[in-house]
Parts: C-alpha cells; structure tokens; sequence
C-alpha cells in the first residue's frame, strides 16, 4: 500500500524533533519530505553561541546528519526555500522550481531576527545572530575589525558579546532596560551576572535607547536617546526574535502573531499543522525548546492516529550557562518583597536563589551560581506546590551533603530533570548504573540528557555523583565481587543492599529459575547472598520485597530462615472497595448493577497480593458522597455505561482519577478495571502507590495496554 505523504516545511529543531517521534511510533506509516532553507542538516541553534565562542565545532552541534536522513528513507531538500503553499490542492512550490504534494504538512519555519525600526540597520557592518552564517559572519569580520556593539541585553545578545570577547573584539553591549536579562532575572542576580561578565572584559550600557546607526557606507557609531554616542565597526542586533509567518499568511491561514494552532497543532486548513517558534497556542509562541518539543510529541502522536493528552500550554523556564555563569529562572519573578518565599545571596560563594510565591503557592524561581535545584523548583512551579513543599536546604547545619547532593537526593524518581528530550531522574539513574557510567558526558550520549539547551547539565552531574557515592553518600558503588550487571542508589530498598525497587525487582525476576526450585519454592537466603545482600537475613521490608516479586512469577519463599518467619511478614492482599450510597436493595437498574459490580471486584480481589493497599470506589457518579476521582480504581455511572477511573490519591499530594475507558455493561467495566490491576501488579515495584505508578508509566501508556488487555480477556 502507497505510504501517506508527509512534508515538513522547516528543517530545525522542533519540526525534526516531531518526525523523530513519527518515527518511533509508525516508521512505515509516511513518506517523509523535509525542506530546509540553510543547505545543511539539522543542528542545535542554541549552542551556535558555543561554536562562535569555540567550545565546539560545528560538526558537534550536528543533531542529526545527512546519514539520519537517508537511514529513514527521508528526503532532505536542504537549501530549498517554499515560496507558495496550495491548501486545497496540496502542494508546496519552491523558489528553484520544485513542487512537492502532500497529504499532511506540518509547517515549523522557526523564526527571523527581530530588527528595530532603527535608521542605519541595513549599512554595511550590522548583523543578526540566528544562524551558523551569522557565526561565520562575524569570526570573518573580527579579522579586519576589532569595536563590536551589541544590541540587546538578553540572553541572545549576552552569547553573541561573548562570542565576539572570544573573537578578540572590544565589546560593549547596550540594552534599554536598568538590569540584563531583565526578562529571567532580577535586579540582584542581574548585577551578579553584570559584574562576572565585566571581569571577563564585556562592558555595558544599561537603560539606552540607540535612535541611529551612524556610518556612510559602513557603521561607523551609534547613537542614543541621550544625546551620546558609542564608536562601533560592528553592530550585532540581538533583541528578539519574530515568527516566520509569511507563507502561512500568503495561503490563507489563520494567523495572529504567529500561525494559530488548537491543543492538537492543528491549523486552519485541514491536515495542515504547526508547531515550534512560528506557531500561536492560546495566545502563546514560545521561543524555548522544551516546550517546541512537547509540542512535537502531541502533534506525532495526533498524526499518527493515536490517541494523546492535548498540549496545555508550558511553564516558561530557562536553565542555562550563559558565558560559563549557570542562571536558573522559572515562572513568575517580578514582585514586591510581600511576594517573596524565600531569598538568600551569599557573595562569598557567589550564589543567589530566590522563590516567589502567591496565595501560598510557589509561582517562579531564580537561582544564580548554583543551579542543581532547578529541576526540583520547577516541579513545584508546575505543579503550583504550597510553601511548606519548599527544600528546607539551609535548615541542617550538620549536614555536610552539598546543594548539588541534596537536590538529587530529594528530587522525586521520576521527575522530569531534561525537558528538552523528556528525561527523568529515574530514567538518568537507571542508565548509570545498567551501563556503569562514570560521567555526564556519558550519560548524555546513552539517553540525550543535556544534549539540547545544556542547562540541565548541573543536576545530571549532580546525579552522576548522587548514584556512584550510593544514596547514603557512605561508600562507592562497584561491580566487582557481584554478579549483578550493576548496583543502583535510586532509593534502595533498604539498608541490607544497594539495589532499587526496580532493579531488585529485576533480578528476581531474572535469577530465581536457577535458585532451588523445588516444588514452586525458592531458597531466599541464597537468593538474597547471590545479590550481594550487606545483611545475611535481610529485614522484613526487603524479604517482603523479594516475596512479592517471586509470587508475580508463581513461586514462594522458602519460609525457613533462622526466627525471622516469613509468616509474620504479610503481604498487601486484597481492594478495598468502597460503595457510598450503593447496598444492594431497592434501588434502580443502574445501581444494581454498580453494587454487582463492586461485589465481582470484592470477590476476585480479595486474595491477590498487591504492591501497596489499594481502595476502589463504585458509586451512582462523579458527584456521590465517596468520590471516584480520588480513589486508586473509580468506577461510575455514565450515559452510555460505566467510567473507569485510575490513579486517584485522596491524601496529599491529591491527584485526580484519569479516565481509562467507557465501558458499555458490567462484563466490560470488571474486564477494564480487571486490566488496570493485573497492569498496576505487574510493572509496579513493591511498595510503590498505585497513584505514584500511573505519574511514572504514564496515562497515556497505561490506557493503551489496558485497553488492549481488556479486549483480550
């Protein structure tokens, strides 16, 4: 059958990043086309700054090459520029002529340099800095000349001044607001970057307004609003950016400042979509990659014909080495000191955090020197945590554990630490010690943590150093004098070994065939030895652990170990279910069957053995006395049936039930709800809450096996 014809329109980071994702799910579903208007591939923009500065080539800022491309059966036309778009015919025609037709198009043309109405920007001498030419552009000028201006005292302008100090050039920087970076800093970490920035030979002209680029034929001077003026043979513009929108405009798309797109990126025009800098979500055109690259997991997923969580919109963030100085900012900062959770500036270290708050809730973050806890503050941001959640870091003055240590320590498991490529604590942890990792470099090239904008490098060294010390911070984790492939400190289980939840779980589950076998029994204590146990007989935590584990795959422990019976060490059996104003008599129809309902769960989950304790609810709706949004299995009424939900916690941090499935009778409901369970049971680790399972495994994975089970059974 003839593949569907996909044409990216934009060669860049977001647009590449989403055909990776179409990739990963259906590599056969298209014929994939990409257009790109600079005649090379893909590479990271954000570390153009880098290659200007000379910390890497530009072949190390590749991010995919043209290999990838044809690996893929992808067809690159690089150094193409899309002059016209048909959406009713489906076709797009370049500039040299080529017509390409489609059956999808997903338009990700970026943005150009925002140039100010300013007289003299087009002489001779000023340039932009958004590509790899402007980097060339301005190492050729920096042989012949040696006064650099930049304009802009943003995060842009502040990389190119750097770049050009590198070059050899005198450089002065000039921005119309009193502190730089005005727009993720404040005043106090501003000046803290100022005076780093000056030392290395950068200087600055704070609250100017320039009025002219001066020069006949070349630049010569600037000139400001104050009557004064500034020598320049170069002039760098770096004071924002614009979406490309032009061909979107020319065909007829709806467009605002950037191509409006819906929670799906999906544009005006049917199967024609958007994302990355040139698109307008609920008013919103984000410039950071994170959020360029959610937006490119949703729109695949929506293309390829599976069902996805909408894009919500993101919580803007940078976390970033600008100029070899880590600045962290999140959310909202501007505010009076009323606003202020929580402030600290040690001049002697050079660092500066500070936590805004409103209504009790953390709202925004900047850290300075020390960025290993951005991750964690951004979690609370996100998730617009209270105060009280708030790492008490400072309080412990007999704790000798740095900031760096702490903030892996106490960072939730799977807790996103890179958002560019969708990383977490968990996932960076695990890596670490399956492949025997030693450093972040190496934990970059295994999973892409820190490849894109870099700034969650402090937190992945943090965690290179958190998982080798072990979780304890007492000795160094090895493989010697051990069979297992490698030893984990995500949170051990216990005391009495080193392994994690996960990897404990693993190796049951992998090793105990060969251990004793006889009649379904298992001797644990060999078990346990042959797992590097520090503890001959372990504690009734990790014996229950690896009880559990064995029960998954039919087997028990050998229950003879010393007077540590295993008989006073009792599993979590059985759901708890919960029917509020449901008793079974005199009610209607759809009551009846509800109550029928809850008593099968009661009866064919009575004895199972469980991760933690599980509560279930059955009630008339959503609106009942005991809620089903707030228990681990909900299960309601609906117009069409039953309701199924997942994953609700009635304690704090409460979480809200996802809904899994409608089920149309009562056989249905149990075989969903019955799918949940068997899944929950058999990927979660011993004693992990069902709740905090779901947030791990995600809904989106946990509603496609389930539904896939349920049919089966």
């Amino acid at each position: 059958m003839e593949r569907r014809k996909l044409l990216l329109i934009g060669n860049g980071m977001s647009g590449i990043r989403c055909i990776e994702e179409i990739i990963k799910l259906d590599p056969d579903l298209f014929d994939i086309t990409v257009i790109g208007s600079e005649p090379r591939p893909n590479y990271n923009r954000i570390l153009l700054s880098k290659v200007l500065q000379g910390e890497h080539s530009f072949q190390e800022i590749i991010l995919n090459d043209w290999n990838w491309y044809e690996e893929h059966g992808i067809t690159l036309l690089a150094g193409e520029i899309v002059r016209h778009i048909d959406t009713k015919a489906r076709y797009v025609d370049t500039v040299s002529g080529i017509r390409k037709r489609y059956d999808v198009l997903i338009i990700a043309t970026g943005s150009t340099p925002f140039i100010p109405p300013i007289p003299g920007t087009n002489i001779e001498g000023v340039i932009s800095f958004r590509t790899l030419d402007d980097c060339n552009r301005m190492t050729e000028l920096s042989r012949s000349y040696s006064r650099a201006a930049v304009i802009g005292g943003g995060l842009l302008g502040l990389e190119a001044a750097r770049g050009l100090l590198h070059l050899g050039m005198e450089t002065e920087v000039i921005h119309n607001a009193p502190y730089i970076m005005n727009r993720q800093l404040d005043p106090i970490s501003a000046r803290m970057l100022q005076r780093e920035l000056e030392k290395q030979g950068m200087r600055f002209h704070l609250s100017k307004n320039t009025t002219r680029i001066a020069g006949r034929t070349r630049v010569q001077s600037l000139r400001f609003s104050d009557g004064t003026q500034l020598d320049a043979d170069v002039v760098v513009i770096a004071v924002g950016i614009r979406p490309s929108i032009e061909l979107a405009q020319k065909c007829g798309l709806h467009t605002n400042r950037a191509i409006v797109v819906d929670d799906f990126m999906r544009t005006s025009a049917p199967d024609v979509y958007a994302l990355g800098e040139c698109a307008e979500h609920r008013g919103i055109s984000y410039g950071l990659v994170a959020p360029l690259y959610e937006q490119g997991k949703v729109l695949a997923r929506a293309i390829c014909g599976l069902e996805s969580e909408p894009y919500n919109g993101s919580i803007p963030y940078s976390q970033l080495k600008v100029s070899g100085v880590d600045v962290f900012s999140a959310g909202e900062i501007a505010g009076d000191d009323s606003n202020i959770a929580y402030q600290n500036y040690d001049a002697i270290q050079g660092t500066y955090k500070k936590v805004m708050m409103g209504e009790g809730k953390v709202t925004g973050a900047i850290l300075f020197g020390d960025t290993s806890e951005g991750t964690t503050l951004l979690g609370l941001v996100k998730k617009g945590a209270s105060v009280a959640e708030l790492i008490p870091d400072e309080a412990d003055s007999n704790d000798n554990a740095s900031a760096a240590d702490k903030a892996a320590a106490t960072l939730p498991d799977q807790e996103t630490v890179c958002a560019c490529n969708g990383v977490s604590k968990h996932d960076i942890m695990t890596t670490i010690a399956e492949h025997g990792l030693k450093n972040a470099d190496e934990v970059k090239a295994k999973t892409k943590a820190s490849g894109s904008c870099g700034g969650c490098r402090p937190m992945v060294e943090a965690l290179v150093h958190f998982t080798l010390r072990g979780s304890n911070g007492k000795r160094e984790i090895t493989n010697s004098e051990s069979n297992i492939t490698a030893k984990s400190a995500v949170l051990p289980v216990c005391d009495c070994t080193d392994l994690s939840p996960e990897l404990l779980k693993k190796e049951v589950q992998q090793l105990s065939p060969s251990f004793n076998v006889n009649r379904g029994h298992v001797e644990i204590i060999n078990l346990m030895n042959y797992l590097g146990w520090n503890k001959e007989t372990g504690c009734i935590l990790c014996r229950t652990s690896i009880r559990y584990y064995l029960e998954l795959l039919g087997l028990a422990a050998d229950r003879e170990i010393d007077s540590n019976s295993l008989l006073e060490e009792p599993l979590y059996r059985g759901v708890r279910v919960l029917t509020g104003e449901l008793d079974g008599t005199g009610g209607s129809v759809v009551q009846e069957n509800l109550y029928r309902i809850a008593q099968i769960l009661r009866s064919e989950w009575e004895y199972v053995s469980l991760p933690y304790p599980l509560q279930a609810a059955v009630t008339q709706s959503t609106d009942s006395a005991v809620s089903v949004l707030v228990q681990g299995i909900g299960i309601c009424s609906s117009p069409v049936g039953f309701e199924v939900y997942l994953g609700g916690h009635a304690k704090h941090p409460v979480c809200e039930g996802h809904l899994m499935g409608v089920a149309e009778d009562i056989e249905e409901a149990i075989r969903l709800a019955t799918a949940c369970l068997q899944w929950y049971r058999q990927t979660a680790t011993y004693e992990e809450p069902l709740w905090n399972w779901v947030k791990r495994v995600g809904v989106i994975s946990i509603r496609e096996n389930v539904l896939r089970e349920s049919m089966v059974c």
